[in-house]
């Protein structure tokens, strides 16, 4: 596993900073280490208090690290460094031990509070900027380092020709602040290394501050160089997992802060709602007399992910399940394939986030009759008063769970179409066994 160094300062809102670089580090799946260059009193109002840490301090953090051969780094990233005396031991270090880095020109904190001495950002242009392999600024910081106004996209080319001139191998604007860039609804990354190339991604539309957007780019910048990728593809990398970190980002106070795990999660989950219904289905296939409560149809059993935001975020079986000759069969499990699932799923998550899935079986009245005994609550529609411009299953599920929220809803079919129960439950397996449960009572 690569080995990548955060040299910043600690956020005590775990937002930004040294934290949010070691959540993204482990997020990006590289091994973080870290040396705190200062310790900073911020909430999600600002900056209240800053207390650097000794030159001689950091340094030796460095030192500390670089002496073990199993710490020493791969590579690194720079954060808030705020005074000439830091950023002049970390330029030695850096030069002394050379490893390559990502200079993230860390200036003020996203809510306010200067992380940066004004006499300091001479000797970081000076000392740093040369030794990067790159530096990302937002236009704010772009401005400062440059010396220009950042209007437009050109103006941008402009700042970017300029900090190249002055030792930097390589630019990225970080963007979203251009007015050109709102009105688009995108955020464009500049980046420069001898050649131009635009960044874009729509941009999460969110009313409150981001905050530690910059640092979990730049840190995710610096794993995906350590791991071998080139700058361009290491570039979009990062901003698909900020953009992604934003979007799933956590509400606190009068902020957002980015969730660099949200991913991982969303991964995991999608991978265990697969196994779910994979689990199930296996399920279903054991109960004895499970295809004499087959629709003619076919029937099908989903489960949707606990973000879910579509039908193409329920898993199911793809085709259906069906009762042939050769026994029941059911084709592969996997997301976005059955839309009839899908829109009854979510039409019951409207109403609770966590009934997350469900599975049509064919109509009898003993089925309803059991599902009384064990105790679940039961609803249904009329096909006939179905309106003709709603879809069956978002209107009849609604139409259903009015008065309370069911377990069970049924209809008794119209003309052409075939009556049908659904059950619903929190996961496909609790389905499957309430399935189970029903086929063990039935005559």
């Amino acid at each position: 596993m690569k080995r990548v160094l955060t040299i910043g300062g600690s956020d005590s809102s775990g937002g930004a900073g040294i934290q949010a670089d070691i959540k993204t580090f482990a997020a990006r799946g590289v091994y973080g280490t870290s040396v705190l260059t200062a310790i900073t009193a911020q909430n999600s109002y600002g900056v209240q208090e800053v207390h650097e840490v000794p030159a001689d301090v950091v340094d030796a953090q460095i030192v500390s690290l670089m002496s073990d051969q199993g710490l020493a780094v791969d590579y690194a990233k720079t954060g808030m460094l705020y005074s000439s005396a830091v950023i002049e031991v970390v330029a030695k270090a850096l030069e002394r031990y050379k490893i390559p880095f990502v200079l993230d020109p860390v200036l003020k904190a996203g809510s306010g509070g200067i992380l940066l001495e004004d006499n300091a950002l001479s000797t970081l242009i000076e000392r740093l900027l040369p030794l990067c392999a790159v530096v990302t600024p937002n236009v704010p910081e772009t401005s400062f380092i440059s010396g220009m106004e950042i209007r437009n996209t050109e103006d941008a080319k402009e700042a970017a020709l300029t900090m190249h001139k002055l030792g930097a191998a390589a630019v990225i604007i970080k963007g979203g602040h251009l007015e050109q860039e709102i009105a688009a609804g995108k955020a464009t990354d500049l980046l420069y290394d001898g050649k131009f190339e635009e960044i874009s991604l729509h941009a999460v539309q969110i009313a409150k501050i981001v905050h530690g957007g910059g640092c979990s780019f730049s840190a995710a910048l610096a794993a995906e160089l350590a791991k071998g990728q080139k700058l361009r593809d290491a570039a979009f990398a990062a901003k698909r997992f900020v953009h992604e970190a934003i979007s799933g980002g956590t509400e606190v106070s009068n902020m957002i802060v980015v969730d660099q795990m949200h991913g991982l999660r969303r991964d995991a989950d999608r991978y265990q709602t697969l196994e779910n219904v994979k689990e199930a289905v296996r399920m279903l296939k054991r109960i004895e007399g499970f295809e004499t409560i087959i629709p003619e149809v076919g029937t099908n059993i989903g489960m949707a992910t606990e973000d879910t935001e579509s039908e193409k975020d329920v898993a199911a079986v793809d085709g259906r399940i069906v009762h042939t000759k050769e026994g029941i069969k059911a084709d592969c499990v996997d997301f976005g394939v059955s839309s009839h699932v899908a829109r009854m799923i979510l039409a019951m998550m409207e109403r609770d986030k966590e009934r997350r899935s469900a599975i049509n079986v064919k109509y009898s009245s003993e089925i309803v009759d059991r599902c009384k005994k064990l105790g679940l609550r039961i609803s249904s529609f009329e096909r006939g008063k179905e309106p003709a411009d709603v879809k069956t299953m978002e209107w009849g599920v609604r139409e259903a769970g009015k008065e309370f929220l069911p377990d069970v809803v049924f209809d008794l079919g119209a003309v052409g179409k075939e009556p049908m129960i659904r059950i619903f439950g929190n996961t496909a397996v609790d389905v499957a066994g309430k399935v189970k449960r029903i086929m063990e009572r039935l005559p």
